[in-house]
């Protein structure tokens, strides 16, 4: 019997405000007070504690809308680190793993994990296991919920981010009918806003209505995701745990730059460590790329200074994961689509046509080529131990004044052995 059709027991592990818990576990002065996280550049709030919560402050509101708030309460302001996150994030999702290996990570701060070899009267108590055990091995606190399936255990995760044992298990629930008629349509997993919409329109407001609406009215007048959710709801798996991540076909690095450039070799500069962060990525998954654009563009609220934007795509001859190459190829683009007089807002690298890169020989194989990957291993491993940049080229530049801005940066970085706390004893 396929794994979809097998009766499962998914239980969703979701890190509590996941950046600014990470903020506070190197700043345990901050633990009881309202914490935000900013977006790149400062510009958006995109994490915030209970206590910022309460005082009114919206996810995803401009900064400077919210700062009145912020300064009147004493909140405590960061920048986003996200070299941080992703190390804490990959600490939880090894220590999950201790639980099973069967386990799906969904986003950076949360994870379907399979507990079906457990009991249905235990499973509650593994989630306690595995919530106290994260806290205690990483030290970032979260909410776990257990269901039959992905979208009920989404329901179920709700519901314990509201429960000082931070757990709720659906599991041995008859009548879910009391739960899902409290969860509003627009709370429901893989219900965006136009369904929502939609839905509403059609009186149906709660994940109860959903659930109990007949299959015919939601094939004709929705989708196959939209019956696939409400099968869900009914108890019976219809999305798959996806323990094995495909391989991606494209790879993007861009950023809105921290101050306004119009200066040919500081966009240059830019470009340059855009490559390298993006080479980086594909050597890390062993792949090559085909092809590679650059694209340029500025603000579209400068009117002073006219609005320009542009892109070009070059192939490469033989698919490669080069750095050298890459950026060689990168800034004789730049040179065809950079225009005086403009200031420029953002610039991205994005490489394309991606696939293994096999290690095979071809024609125009050479002696070099195996010096050039080793060189890149080599700087692959430098960089990973001793932290990002640690070896670089000399065009990604040094002072990086177009770098993004991050002026409430805590500046903590656990690939850098001084930059971690010290105590005095």
């Amino acid at each position: 019997m396929s794994s979809i059709l097998r009766t499962r027991k998914l239980a969703l592990v979701d890190c509590n405000s996941f950046y600014v818990s990470c903020e506070r576990l190197f700043n345990p002065r901050i633990r009881k007070k309202p914490v935000v996280v900013l977006s790149n550049n400062d510009g958006c709030i995109i994490s915030r504690s209970n206590e910022a919560k309460a005082l009114g402050i919206k996810m995803g509101e401009p900064y400077f809308k919210a700062k009145d708030i912020i300064v009147k309460n004493k909140v405590e302001v960061f920048s986003s680190n996200y070299s941080l996150y992703g190390d804490l994030s990959r600490r939880v999702m090894r220590t999950l793993k201790r639980f099973n290996e069967e386990i799906e990570v969904y986003s950076i701060d949360e994870a379907f994990i399979d507990l079906s070899n457990f009991p249905d009267t235990e499973v509650e108590k593994v989630g306690k296991e595995i919530r106290d055990t994260v806290l205690q091995w990483t030290g970032i606190p979260t909410s776990i919920g257990i269901a039959k399936t992905k979208t009920l255990s989404k329901v179920a995760n709700h519901i314990a981010k509201k429960k000082q044992s931070g757990v709720t298990s659906l599991i041995g629930i008859e009548n879910l009918d009391p739960i899902l008629e409290k969860v509003e349509i627009n709370d429901v997993w893989g219900v965006g806003r136009q369904l929502t919409k939609f839905y509403q329109k059609n009186g149906i407001y709660n994940a109860k209505q959903l659930k109990n609406k007949s299959n015919t009215w939601i094939k004709k007048s929705s989708n196959v995701l939209g019956s696939r959710t409400a099968m869900e709801l009914r108890g019976i798996p219809c999305i798959n745990l996806e323990t094995t991540q495909a391989k991606r076909k494209s790879c993007v690095v861009s950023r809105s730059f921290g101050k306004r450039i119009e200066k040919f070799q500081e966009l240059k500069e830019a470009v340059a460590n855009y490559c390298l962060n993006a080479s980086e990525k594909i050597r890390s998954e062993s792949l090559v790329a085909k092809a590679i654009t650059i694209f340029v563009r500025t603000s579209p609220f400068q009117r002073n200074f006219g609005y320009y934007s542009n892109a070009k795509t070059i192939d490469f001859p033989i698919a490669t994961n080069n750095s050298i190459e890459i950026v060689k190829t990168a800034i004789s683009i730049l040179e065809k689509i950079f225009k005086n007089g403009y200031q420029y807002q953002k610039a991205g690298v994005m490489l394309t046509g991606l696939r293994n890169d096999d290690g095979r020989k071809n024609l125009f194989s050479s002696e070099k080529d195996e010096k050039i990957s080793s060189l890149m291993r080599s700087i692959d491993n430098t960089n990973y131990r001793y932290g990002r940049s640690t070896l670089s080229l000399a065009s990604a530049g040094v002072q990086k004044k177009w770098n993004m801005r991050r002026q409430y940066s805590s500046k903590i970085d656990t690939a850098d052995f001084f930059a971690l706390p010290r105590i005095k004893i």
